[in-house]
């Protein structure tokens, strides 16, 4: 396939190297317009708005990538496959899952479980454990430091299933240790796996599973700037 794709329409060229994926456009026009120098919006495809501009004299683009693996997995694939991009960075939201996991909590997503059949088209011999790329993560985390952000370093859960007609579903998650829930970050590390190129998921807490604790969808687009700054900073 060549560029344009279906679902972007930017041009070779239009993208830079490294890319910062929200789920949200809205949060990818938002990150564009507050933090790069001149901004150019080389995507409108499906609303799923991409933009280049620069941060600190370097070029960096951000993108929406949508809900869930399939969504997520598309963009991603034309991004490194069509693109020449070289690291994604997904800053989502997610739920926490353990005790001492707060909303507002950044979390550095170090391994992705999934209970996606996402990994079945590589048809491998065995269970593959989606991780991130070390030097991402190791310059997230001094990033953070380096912001004074506390960040958690660990494992999530990618899930193709928001609403689950399981009421446990997420027990078995929580006991093992894993740190809270989301929707793409596992599509994201098998996709740069594949492609043998670099990927991370940076996460802020929406809300809490175990909890009656939540933010609004506007502070989701907006108030999640600590993750961004990290992201940026990487």
């Amino acid at each position: 396939m060549g560029v344009p794709t279906p679902h972007n329409n930017a041009k070779k060229g239009d993208i830079a190297k490294k890319v910062l994926m929200p789920g949200d456009p809205l949060r990818a026009k938002y990150i564009a317009e507050t933090y790069l120098e001149n901004p150019v919006c080389f995507n409108t495809v499906r609303n799923m708005l991409g933009y280049t501009g620069t941060y600190k004299g370097k070029e960096v683009s951000v993108m929406g990538g949508g809900m869930g693996m399939p969504s997520v997995g598309i963009y991603t694939y034309e991004l490194y496959h069509f693109y020449d991009v070289d690291e994604i960075i997904r800053i989502g939201s997610a739920g926490a899952l353990q005790d001492d996991v707060n909303v507002m909590d950044v979390i550095i997503a170090m391994g992705a479980c999934t209970d996606s059949n996402y990994a079945s088209q590589f048809q491998l011999p065995g269970t593959f454990a989606p991780t991130a790329s070390y030097e991402l993560l190791s310059r997230a985390v001094a990033a953070a430091d380096r912001q004074g952000t506390p960040v958690r370093v660990g494992n999530v859960v990618s899930s193709d299933v928001f609403y689950s007609d399981n009421p446990k579903a997420s027990d078995g998650w929580r006991k093992m240790g894993v740190l809270c829930a989301e929707m793409e970050v596992a599509g994201l590390y098998m996709n740069a796996a594949r492609a043998g190129k670099k990927a991370l998921g940076i996460l802020t807490i929406s809300d809490h599973i175990y909890r009656e604790e939540a933010i609004s969808a506007e502070k989701r687009q907006t108030g999640f700037q600590k993750m961004m700054e990290i992201a940026l900073e990487i």
